[in-house]
């Protein structure tokens, strides 16, 4: 088995994956609730900008992280918010693990 074949087995075994499953369905539920996708979509645009003013090596605007804790709080106050929060990290576990390991496997050459 060649690489390319062994990464097309990979992307298929992921998008068969309970994980990625799991985030398909809470999208699909997410997007027949616009209000509840609204507030999560304001939620990530805030939690942008505030990784966009660390990554610049600014210190976050403490108003502004405020503002992202605050919104937080009221969203996992939301069933359907806090399932989707849960089931993305779980997925993005997954994606991270996986990344992880290809990382690992040819660190000796990425010196």
């Amino acid at each position: 088995m060649n690489v390319y074949d062994t990464a097309n087995k990979l992307a298929k075994e992921l998008r068969e994956s309970k994980e990625y499953l799991d985030y398909k369905n809470i999208k699909e539920e997410l997007d027949r609730n616009q209000d509840v996708k609204a507030k999560i979509a304001e939620f990530e645009k805030v939690r942008y900008e505030v990784q966009l003013e660390s990554l610049k090596g600014e210190e976050s605007q403490k108003a502004k992280l405020e503002e992202m804790q605050k919104i937080y709080v009221d969203l996992v106050q939301i069933d359907l918010a806090k399932r989707y929060f849960d089931i993305e990290l779980k997925f993005n576990v997954l994606l991270a693990d996986v990344n992880k390991i290809i990382a690992e496997s040819v660190k000796d050459v990425l010196k």
